[in-house]
Formats: C-alpha cells, sequence, structure tokens
C-alpha cells in the first residue's frame, strides 16, 4: 500500500525520527531523511540503505524558512513529489516557567510549532493539487496535559495538536489526511537528557511510535484518525 511512496521526515538523525525512516523504508517507500546534523542523518540513511532501503540524507533547521525550502526542494528533485510528510523534528528542556528564558521559549516554540508550519507549508500545495496526502505530526502528551516544568514545551505541543485540528478540517475537501500522534515518555537521548529520574525500561521504545506512524499512513482513505495518544504501560491513563 505503501510501496514507491515519498516520506519526509524531520529530526530523522536519531530516536523517533531514525526509527520512523526504517519503518517506512520497509514498507518500500523512499525516504528523505532531515536533520540539523549531517553525520546523523547521514548515518540513518545508510541504516536504510543496509536494510534494502532507499534514503536520502538532507541537513536542516525546520525553523528556518529558507531552510526548508531547500531541504524540501531537494527531496522532490531527488525522489519526487512529498506524499506523507512526518513532522518530529523537536526539542524538549526541563525548566520552570518562571525560569525559562527568552531564547529558551523561542527556540522551543521556533523548532516544535514553527518547524511543523512551515513544513506543511512547503508541501502541502501540491498534496492538495493531488488531491491526496497524508501528514503526520509527531506532538506529545504533553499536547493533552500540563507538565510542571515543561511550560515552553507543553505550549509548543498544544499549538502542534491545534494547528493538526484546524489542518485537519481544512484538508478534508482535498483528500489530505492530517494526524496527531501524541506519546508519552519514549527512550531516546533526548529524553534521557531531560528526564534522567525515568528507568528506561519503562519507556517505549522509538519504534513503538514509529509503527503507530505507519499504521495512520496505512489506513484506508475511507478512514481518518486525528488524534493518536499512546502512553507508556505504568502511565495513567487518559
Amino acid at each position: 500500500m505503501l510501496e514507491g511512496k515519498t516520506v519526509l521526515i524531520t529530526g530523522a538523525g536519531r530516536g523517533i525520527g531514525r526509527a520512523t525512516a526504517l519503518a517506512f523504508a520497509a514498507e518500500g517507500c523512499k525516504v528523505a531523511c532531515v536533520a540539523r546534523t549531517g553525520e546523523q542523518v547521514e548515518a540513518t540513511a545508510r541504516l536504510v540503505a543496509e536494510a534494502g532501503g532507499e534514503a536520502l540524507a538532507l541537513e536542516g533547521d525546520v525553523a528556518c524558512e529558507e531552510s526548508v525550502a531547500r531541504f524540501t526542494a531537494a527531496a522532490v528533485c531527488r525522489l519526487g513529489d512529498i506524499e506523507i510528510l512526518v513532522n518530529n523534528a523537536g526539542v524538549f528542556s526541563v525548566v520552570p516557567l518562571a525560569e525559562t528564558t527568552i531564547e529558551q521559549w523561542d527556540r522551543t516554540m521556533g523548532v516544535n510549532a514553527r518547524g511543523v508550519f512551515l513544513c506543511i507549508k512547503a508541501v502541502l500545495p501540491a498534496m492538495v493539487a493531488r488531491q491526496d496526502g497524508c501528514i503526520i505530526n509527531i506532538a506529545s502528551m504533553a499536547s493533552l496535559r500540563p507538565y510542571t516544568n515543561q511550560g515552553a514545551y507543553v505550549a509548543s505541543k498544544h499549538a502542534v495538536l491545534g494547528l493538526s485540528k484546524v489542518l485537519a478540517d481544512e484538508m478534508r475537501r482535498y483528500g489530505v489526511r492530517v494526524t496527531a500522534i501524541c506519546p508519552g515518555g519514549v527512550d531516546t537521548d533526548l529524553v534521557r537528557s531531560q528526564r534522567p529520574d525515568w528507568e528506561p525500561e519503562l519507556l517505549m521504545g522509538p519504534e513503538d511510535v514509529a509503527q503507530c506512524a505507519v499504521y495512520v499512513a496505512k489506513l484506508s482513505p475511507r478512514a481518518a484518525i486525528d488524534v493518536l495518544p499512546i502512553r507508556r504501560w505504568p502511565a495513567a491513563p487518559l
């Protein structure tokens, strides 16, 4: 069902992004992998190639409009129109809101919210013209719940959820589906660095989120998932 489709994944240098690149490649997709760190994203592309898939490594900053235009154009030139977009790039910090600097706030909102908006703007016209497309925004449980000492992050992920819901409604007439996946704690380098109190064995794996992204993309055109929360097993149900 996904064989031959072109997928663009941001934040693909490690963690959820890398796992998602491998998962879509296993379905026969052509994968454009984007990250700020060239060495990491090239490693992801090599892993995809070693598994028999096709991947393109691209450096870029999702918070920069010119960078988004460059890596999107490169992906289209090499792999074809983007049929599936996975907005995964994000930053995360644990800081009391009263101690959050303006720079921290701007960076968090810039990557987590503005970055999603810019990437959507870059691929949406072609999706609308084709009357087909799938946009998957990796939001967070922080889109649904408040978390102490994560004010900037929570605000940015609430923004992603709101954007996703509005876009899903606006895109119904054009055949473009939009889903916000909202994972809880995932065992990634980013989470480990900010939440060393969380035991890795009690966290989800990046592959768990990647599998959900593939599931959403493989849905029949008759169905759509607007919001998909995924919690780590020890966490309280919603």
